[in-house]
């Protein structure tokens, strides 16, 4: 009966079949899912669901029987909207442990390549967390090298709006590298990612910014440090609700004050005119720069569809990059 089971396919009401509750797949495109409805009412389900199969027992002391997906939630998905009464399925013989559902789950979705780089990375953590599996043992599950792993781990680095970024598409896989040299620079990491949002920068230009912050950084560190400057860095800082350097010279000096947006420069000029007691105004009037020059020159207009970013590395360069993707050995300082 068991062998029945597992060879045979069977058709069940689609009320009866409920999602794995370890899918790691969070997002699902809505116009892919009504695209996949189109085509199976046009040619049907071409590939039965996987599922388990669980009896209970009712009141009345009748047996009831529903089942759990094991792989398959964007054909369920796209039935329900095609109004489909019933689908086809393939029952495993045995109720799966819950690690190995998490195990189907992941592996079909890698497979397929339907998991954005965070839920991949959530999955993976996952395993690590809840079955005590090392990143060697995810690896073998999947098919992946320890390093792609590991690699995929340390996305989970970055802050919760950047990662929700990643998996939204605006910003790519590759770009997580740059920011994530930055992991222990905070400030320089958001105006980093802020950057790849209004720039869209490709990735290239993202790694040379965060190479360039980096030698900024070791520089500064090298001086040795003015408090009185530091201290006035802070009180910019503060006061302009933006990043500000103090560059000393022999004679003089000059201030950078970074900002984004035509709004961002205005609040600054405001608070130049408003702070009149700051003591620091003659520097102020020697020069304000932005960082990169052209920043505030981007008009970003409300419910316009913005460019896919560029991610212009060849093929050649993205598999060496998975080995070492976010490898800080890269960026020699």
């Amino acid at each position: 009966m068991s062998q029945f089971f597992t060879d045979s396919i069977f058709w069940v009401e689609i009320e009866k079949v409920h999602p794995n509750p370890f899918q790691p797949r969070k997002e699902f495109d809505e116009a892919k899912l009504r695209d996949l409805a189109d085509s199976i009412r046009q040619y049907g389900i071409l590939q039965p669901m996987v599922v388990t199969r669980k009896e209970t027992t009712k009141e009345d002391g009748g047996l009831t029987t529903e089942y759990e997906l094991i792989s398959g939630e964007r054909r369920l998905r796209a039935s329900k909207i095609a109004g489909l009464s019933q689908v086809p399925v393939l029952i495993r013989d045995q109720e799966e442990s819950d690690q190995l559902k998490l195990e189907l789950a992941i592996i079909e979705n890698l497979q397929r390549e339907d998991l954005n780089a965070v839920d991949r990375a959530k999955a993976f953590q996952q395993l690590v967390t809840d079955f005590h599996f090392k990143h060697s043992d995810v690896a073998k599950k999947v098919g992946k090298s320890r390093e792609y792993v590991s690699n995929s781990l340390r996305i989970l680095l970055l802050p919760e709006h950047m990662l929700a970024a990643l998996a939204a598409g605006k910003i790519s896989e590759g770009h997580t590298r740059p920011l994530l040299m930055l992991e222990d620079r905070k400030e320089e990491q958001e105006v980093l990612f802020k950057e790849m949002m209004f720039r869209k920068m490709s990735v290239r230009e993202a790694e040379l910014n965060a190479r360039k912050i980096a030698v900024e950084r070791a520089r500064k560190i090298e001086r040795i440090p003015d408090p009185e400057i530091t201290e006035l860095e802070e009180k910019l800082a503060q006061t302009f609700g933006a990043r500000v350097h103090i560059e000393k010279g022999v004679k003089g000096g000059k201030i950078t004050i970074d900002f984004f947006t035509n709004d961002d420069l205005r609040s600054i000029l405001d608070a130049v005119n408003n702070k009149q007691d700051l003591g620091t105004n003659a520097l102020l009037n020697r020069q304000v720069t932005n960082t990169e020059n052209q920043l505030a020159a981007v008009d970003v207009t409300a419910g316009q569809t913005e460019p896919a970013l560029l991610d212009d590395r060849s093929t050649e360069e993205k598999v060496e990059d998975e080995q070492d993707l976010y490898s800080v050995d890269n960026f020699t300082v």
